[in-house]
């Protein structure tokens, strides 16, 4: 019996042990595929890292090489005319212009020439009535009479003292005396006279009259205005003349074109209600000298005007056509570069390659300047080089952008 159960018993602990074998067979395999999976995802990854880095190194390669091309724009000189056009303001002025003042302190008594008038020299334009300076006059001929009486009497009394001298009756000295008031005598008489006929000049100007022929083109008189001699500002100022025929006008040129205008030289003027009528005049004068304020030149410009149509104080355009020089090219300024060995240009080749020039600057035009030597007009220039640009630099030019030609 009890041998029966130990069979029993051995047969039980065997098939346990026999399953219990089994069941780890099973969970090594498991391990195995576990690892050799975890092993392969592994390696998948590590080359997927590994071709990831090759491509974006590749690509970062192609955008520095990309960044480390220089794209750049060019442009062609132009060759500048022999002449150019300029347009500046101006202000018709009569050719001679003067305002007119009193020269004697006096009332209005009457005028006789009103705005717009024409006169002639010598015509009067008022008359003044001057009771303070017929006054002064009066007195200055009573003071003359008395000091031709005191000469008179100076005379005599000299004359005496000479003849009493040579009888040794008087000294030397009483007779220096008469004589030395002998001579003021004649003094005060020669100053007497010379304000009487100062005095009657003033009385001359009690007739206001035109120093020139002209038109009135300013009246500022009535009767009865008191008025004080001389210009003592525009308000006591009578009368203004002008002489329009000429008529002139100044304007004021740049200084990069002064040394371009010459005496005679033809210009065009327009006045903005007329723009259909183009003025011909001629430059009369030019200043010698730039002013050192503005940096310009003043021109004096004259026109005919025998119909009397152009009006002094009319705002006009004027056209001038400086004279250029023929061939000369213009670029704009930003082409240049300023060195150490001069101010250079930047110009590309067929293949890309740059190639820096020395060039000569002619006149400063504001936006271009002229180029004397050292381009050609069909040279690519780049516009707005970089300060680090130098000789076989290699750069692009887009091709659906063609070189422009300079402005001026």
């Amino acid at each position: 019996m009890s041998g029966q159960r130990h069979s029993k018993i051995g047969l039980h602990a065997g098939g346990a042990e026999t399953e219990h074998h089994e069941s780890h067979r099973v969970i090594i395999s498991r391990a195995k595929k576990a690892t050799v999976i975890f092993l392969l995802l592994l390696l998948v990854g590590m080359a997927a890292t590994v071709v990831a880095r090759v491509l974006h190194n590749q690509k970062l390669a192609g955008v520095t090489e990309e960044n480390a091309h220089v794209y750049v724009t060019t442009i062609h000189a132009d060759a500048g005319a022999k002449t150019q056009t300029i347009i500046l303001p101006s202000t018709l002025q009569g050719i001679i212009e003067a305002p007119i003042y009193a020269r004697s302190s006096g009332y209005v008594l009457s005028w006789s020439k009103d705005i717009g008038s024409k006169v002639e020299k010598g015509d009067v334009l008022a008359e003044i009535d001057t009771p303070e300076v017929d006054a002064q006059l009066a007195q200055a001929v009573a003071t003359r009479a008395q000091q031709a009486a005191s000469l008179e009497l100076a005379r005599s009394s000299a004359q005496r003292w000479e003849d009493l001298r040579k009888k040794d009756a008087v000294t030397e000295q009483e007779l220096n005396e008469r004589r030395s008031a002998y001579v003021q005598a004649q003094a005060n008489l020669a100053a007497a006279d010379a304000d009487v006929q100062r005095l009657k000049k003033l009385t001359h100007f009690k007739k206001i009259v035109a120093p020139f022929s002209g038109v009135i083109t300013r009246r500022d008189v009535e009767v009865g205005d008191l008025v004080d001699a001389g210009n003592g500002g525009t308000g006591r100022t009578l009368f203004a003349l002008a002489k329009v025929n000429p008529i002139r006008l100044y304007v004021y040129l740049p200084q990069a074109y002064a040394q371009r205008v010459q005496l005679g030289d033809t210009v065009s003027v327009v006045q903005n209600e007329h723009v259909d009528q183009i003025l011909k005049g001629s430059v009369k004068h030019i200043a010698g000298a730039i002013d050192p304020v503005t940096r310009t030149l003043q021109v004096e410009i004259n026109l005919p005007n025998q119909d009397n149509k152009l009006m002094a104080g009319a705002y006009v355009q004027v056209t001038l056509t400086p004279n250029g020089q023929a061939g000369v090219l213009r670029v704009p300024t930003n082409v240049l570069l300023f060195r150490p060995e001069g101010t250079q240009v930047a110009v590309v080749d067929s293949s890309g390659r740059v190639k820096m020039h020395t060039v000569t600057v002619g006149h400063d035009l504001g936006n271009t300047v002229e180029i004397l030597s050292g381009i050609t007009a069909e040279d690519n220039l780049i516009l707005n080089p970089a300060d680090s640009l130098a000789d076989n630099d290699t750069v692009s030019v887009p091709t659906s952008e063609p070189a422009g030609k300079a402005r001026s």
